[in-house]
């Protein structure tokens, strides 16, 4: 049957060798299996046929029957279109066409029985539906029923390629003899377990429902069979991944770490930072590399947990780095870890592009030599040419920013690799977590320290402004420091939005007893670097910026983010801009300015920011709101992610099920992971399943990822 599957579209009834090109080239449909999983984008209910006074403008697709009365052709050349008028025996609308004009008029007869299908729109009290489906109306056949719509591209269109084209291949492929065969891609021990549709009937009712509870339960189904595959890939990688690497053991709590935490933290630890620790301390005591995601709001301590990873490490005999995305970055890492290192008597140096070559030779001296504990810098660390000791942890601030290969660089550096700590300050939903990072053990600090003062955030419309110019004004008095950002850097008089460039000579003429500095994304990184060290020193109080501060900067003194059409920005990125401010111990705020005339889901949106500081909460409504999109970091780990129905935004449910099943094969199969032949270790339950049932897995995981993972890369 494997063949079936594997057949050229171009041999199905009615494709064809041209056809065949035509699906690969603009769909990616080049077997039946690829149709076959070629899901319609929607579903439209043609049991009903409607009466012209029923029509309501905001009716998706109908059907209505009735006769042509006539058709005038009006316009000339790009303006020439075909008016046809319709009834239905009782009222009468239009149809139109603006492609194919001759052709169409000669097509269609007046007098004739006619179905037509289409959006019914509303025009100076007339009804109208452009480009109509027309077919000829036989009392005798049935209702069509629920039919699937198809997404055909604008190249194919031009061809006379249609979504109703493609739903006859469908119907000629479900109807093919060998179809009836067709066996499930999931075994039976899972699909009876989960009380899942067969593979056959849930294609069928994919692409023609019988109704809206069977599509629910096809849907159902085939999601579970896309992400259960996604997580074993997921975890069969990670599993492999354990298998393949072998980690340092850090047996040892000793004097460094034991100093610093009973002596010199002038606060008490959170209890999220704390479990995070233990977490952390358990990974480094099992002899297998730790690959730890650390996520934590702003503000949570996650540079606190890091340079205390950093310090069992260093108990037990290695060095740490710590690789951050810029310069100033790691030169504000470098400054308050070198404090705290300082303490204790441990050496910490600073290592990024700008480094003079005498200070770095004695850089180099010191990591070879074992004196350096711990180094911080930028991409600089991964250069051939710096060289350890013996590095034991690398911490890699905001993650996304790397590539895996510049990640792997640092692997490399030691003879084991080192155990790996990723922190970030961008909240990700739990299910998206759990795919783009399923290779990675994920901690969270979900609690603030105690003490620090909320940010309150407002929206306030343009007509607002001298209101929030009289808060920078009073915040300015109390000598504190002020972030006004811009979706443009220069001005674009068709977005009609506002622009850092102009925006800063506004600002000083607002404000000109204070120093106003700007950084954009075209400036050097010398000249980006120098004005945010005048805000970063305090000289200059007020920094107009586009979104190039979105990530790093830590300035306890400004008080105030001013956000400048809020409304072009997406949730998650709002937060991040908001974590510039409330660093310090007074209370700070965040402006969202805007429009009065935005629309109601944009309101909504900027209404969250208001409601809530809970990065977790708002990644989660980001997500609900814009889908999970292409967010960076989704190739890492060889991990390529290309759902055909599945949304990691609205089936978290079904995604935790698909997680559990992949779990409990994978614990009852341990062979299904390369090399890998001892389930000795692993906990939970188990699904034991039959030698046929093991040999669909692999084929159908074969199949669906057969990118393999590049492990030379990584080990």
């Amino acid at each position: 049957m494997a063949d079936f599957f594997s057949t050229d579209i171009k041999f199905l009834k009615g494709v064809g060798e041209a056809r065949g090109k035509m699906l690969e080239k603009e769909l990616g449909i080049r077997t039946f299996r690829d149709l076959l999983y070629y899901f319609p984008f929607r579903h439209i209910d043609r049991s009903r046929i409607y009466r012209i006074s029923e029509l309501t403008e905001d009716m998706p697709m109908v059907q209505i029957v009735g006769r042509f009365i006539s058709f005038q052709i009006e316009g000339e050349g790009a303006k020439r279109r075909l008016n046809g008028i319709f009834t239905d025996g009782q009222r009468m609308m239009e149809c139109v066409w603006f492609s194919k004009v001759d052709a169409i008029k000669d097509a269609y007869r007046p007098g004739v029985d006619y179905m037509i299908f289409g959006k019914p729109n509303l025009y100076r009290s007339v009804f109208s539906i452009s480009h109509p489906e027309v077919s000829l109306f036989d009392p005798e056949r049935p209702p069509m029923g629920f039919m699937g719509v198809y997404t055909v591209t604008d190249s194919m269109r031009r061809r006379g390629y249609s979504s109703r084209l493609l739903s006859g291949l469908v119907k000629n492929l479900l109807s093919n003899q060998r179809f009836a065969e067709l066996p499930s891609v999931l075994p039976s021990e899972i699909t009876e377990r989960y009380r899942l549709m067969p593979l056959r009937d849930a294609l069928v009712q994919m692409h023609s429902p019988d109704s809206p509870e069977l599509l629910s339960k096809a849907r159902e189904r085939l999601k579970f069979e896309e992400l259960f595959y996604l997580q074993m890939h997921i975890l069969r990688f990670s599993r492999e991944r354990g298998r393949r690497i072998k980690g340092l053991f850090f047996p040892t709590i000793g004097k460094y770490f034991n100093d610093y935490y009973f002596n010199c933290i002038p606060f008490e630890l959170t209890g999220a930072q704390k479990r995070v620790l233990r977490e952390i301390r358990d990974d480094m005591r099992t002899g297998r590399q730790m690959n730890r995601l650390l996520q934590g709001d702003v503000g949570s301590g996650k540079t606190m947990v890091g340079f205390m990873s950093m310090l069992m490490a260093i108990d037990n005999g290695y060095q740490a780095a710590l690789m951050a995305p810029t310069e100033i970055l790691a030169t504000q890492h470098f400054e308050t870890i070198s404090e705290w290192g300082r303490q204790i008597g441990l050496r910490v140096e600073l290592l990024t592009g700008s480094v003079r070559s005498r200070k770095r030779r004695e850089i180099d001296e010191g990591l070879r030599n074992g004196e350096i504990n711990i180094l911080i810098g930028t991409h600089a660390l991964i250069e051939d040419s710096v060289a350890f000791d013996r590095l034991g942890l690398v911490v890699i601030d905001e993650q996304h920013r790397f590539g895996v290969a510049q990640r792997a660089k640092m692997w490399k550096k030691n003879s084991v690799v080192p155990h790996v700590l990723v922190m970030t300050a961008t909240p990700i939903p739990r299910t998206l977590a759990m795919t783009v990072y399923g290779d990675l053990d994920v901690s969270v600090i979900d609690e603030l320290p105690p003490g620090r003062k909320p940010i309150e955030t407002l929206m306030r419309y343009d007509e607002n402004r001298s209101e929030v110019n009289r808060l920078i004004h009073r915040e300015l008095e109390a000598g504190r420091q002020i972030y006004i950002v811009y979706p443009l850097i220069q001005e674009n008089e068709k977005l009609e939005l506002k622009s850092v460039v102009e925006g800063k000579e506004r600002i000083m003429g607002l404000f000109p007893e204070v120093e106003v500095c700007m950084v954009h994304g075209r400036m050097k990184p010398d000249e980006k670097d120098y004005q945010m060290e005048r805000f970063v020193s305090g000289q200059a109080r007020i920094l107009v910026a586009t979104t190039v501060i979105e990530v790093g900067v830590n300035v306890p003194n400004a008080s105030v983010m001013v956000i400048e059409n809020a409304e072009r920005f997406g949730l998650s990125q709002l937060h991040q801009l908001r974590g510039r401010v409330g660093r310090g111990s007074d209370k700070s705020y965040c402006i969202l300015m805007t429009k009065y005339k935005i629309g109601s889901d944009t309101r909504k949106r900027l209404s969250i920011m208001t409601e809530t500081t809970d990065g977790f909460l708002i990644s989660e409504a980001d997500m609900k709101l814009r889908g999970p999109g292409d967010m960076e970091g989704t190739q890492q780990s060889g991990l390529a992610i290309d759902l055909k129905i599945a949304n990691l935004t609205s089936d978290g449910q079904i995604l935790n099920i698909a997680r559990d099943a992949a779990e409990r094969v994978l614990n009852a199969h341990p062979e299904l992971v390369a090399g890998e032949v001892s389930a000795s270790d692993r906990t939970g339950e188990k699904l034991p399943l039959s030698t046929a049932s093991l040999q669909t897995i692999s084929r159908e995981l074969n199949f669906r990822f057969s990118r393999s993972v590049d492990w030379s890369q990584i080990s």
